[in-house]
């Protein structure tokens, strides 16, 4: 009886698996046929190396900042749905063109803040294979799917040629993760009672101006951390046309994420409590920021900034639960809820590592090499 049952739950859950999958490719067919596409060309690019290093840097400006605009902008965003869009990209866009211009100057043609000067990712591909051209594809894909991937891990880590690389960017990234989950838990709690007293009614116009402030300077500190991910596809010190056309693209595809709205991914950061109201947006916002710009002086080591925000919203979620509610009843929905939207950015990220992890392994001989290695090693 209970295998009968076990054996209902199963087809339940395959049954839904293959409705959802039918589903999304029913609505989504414009965007597979362009997925169609750039395999295609992809494949047919991959030999000549000048052409697919700027295909697949083109690939990655819009994946990476598409999929990562849920961690800095989208707060932004959402608590600006009023303004005009064009408003916002030129705010955020010419804060982009004057961070990166500052690491082109002060680091000689390095535009990533040394991010790629680290051992295992110090060379600029001399050649690409199909499979490192088709990892910002695969972005694009979980990006409509709404699964906040690490672009760090999905990007990086298929042009790694260091095992002890990948496994320090893994580690500097859990350990953001469980930073920015108490520090939110630390930081919510504590203010809760101001919040729930203060964010009353409408927000004073001085809230909007914070904000803007708050947000340009996450923005730019972000851009310190993962202009590593798009960069990754170039030279490791472009000359003027180089980084004339980085900065010029990538400029132009902000554009279209705020004419978009944030696309799909955006309902991320729409579902988490009161995040649309400026002044809840502004203090995830400077939260964020300090702990990334603390990360950034830890070391030069990439990181994965996509966890330490799935851990700030995590934390955040889970203080709300614990203050607000001091019925037992309500408490322990709230705590449900709040589990769930942790556990559900959990899994969806893992996703995203697990893959970029499997890819590594299939382009990477050194990165076998020394996994191979090291199990030896241990038994």
């Amino acid at each position: 009886m209970v295998k009968l049952k076990d054996q209902n739950i199963n087809q339940d859950a395959l049954s839904k698996a293959a409705y959802s999958l039918f589903d999304f490719t029913k609505k989504e067919k414009s965007f597979l046929l362009v997925v169609c596409i750039l395999v295609s060309i992809a494949g047919i690019i991959t030999p000549y190396t000048y052409a697919a290093m700027w295909f697949g840097f083109a690939l990655a400006a819009y994946s990476a900042i598409a999929n990562d605009s849920i961690q800095t902008i989208g707060t932004f965003i959402a608590s600006n749905q009023r303004q005009k869009w064009y408003y916002l990209w030129l705010f955020m866009g010419l804060i982009f063109v004057g961070t990166v211009t500052f690491s082109w100057f002060y680091y000689s043609g390095d535009v990533s803040y040394q991010r790629l000067r680290v051992e295992g990712l110090d060379r600029a591909p001399e050649s690409f294979v199909f499979l490192q051209l088709a990892a910002p594809i695969v972005l694009l894909v979980m990006t409509r799917l709404r699964m906040p991937v690490s672009t760090t891990f999905l990007l990086l880590n298929v042009f790694t040629y260091k095992a002890g690389t990948i496994l320090g960017v893994m580690q500097k990234s859990f350990i953001g993760y469980f930073v920015a989950f108490f520090a939110a838990i630390a930081v919510w709690f504590l203010l809760e009672r101001f919040v729930k007293n203060y964010l009353k009614g409408k927000a004073s116009p001085y809230w909007y101006i914070f904000q803007w402030i708050t947000s340009g300077l996450l923005w730019a500190v972000w851009i310190m951390q993962d202009a590593a991910n798009i960069a990754v596809f170039l030279p490791r010190e472009l000359n003027v046309w180089e980084f004339s056309a980085y900065t010029g693209f990538v400029f132009i595809g902000l554009g279209f994420l705020f004419y978009f709205k944030g696309d799909k991914i955006q309902g991320i950061v729409n579902e988490k409590t009161q995040v649309t109201d400026v002044r809840a947006a502004t203090i995830v916002d400077l939260v964020y920021a300090a702990i990334l710009f603390y990360f950034k002086g830890y070391s030069d080591m990439p990181m994965s900034t996509t966890w330490v925000f799935i851990g700030l919203l995590g934390g955040r979620e889970l203080a709300i639960a614990l203050a607000k509610s001091r019925k037992l009843k309500k408490r322990k929905a709230r705590l449900v809820r709040a589990y769930r939207l942790a556990k559900n950015d959990i899994v969806k990220a893992g996703i995203g590592l697990i893959i970029s992890l499997i890819l590594a392994l299939i382009i990477n001989d050194g990165v076998r090499k020394e996994i191979f290695d090291l199990v030896l090693g241990i038994f």
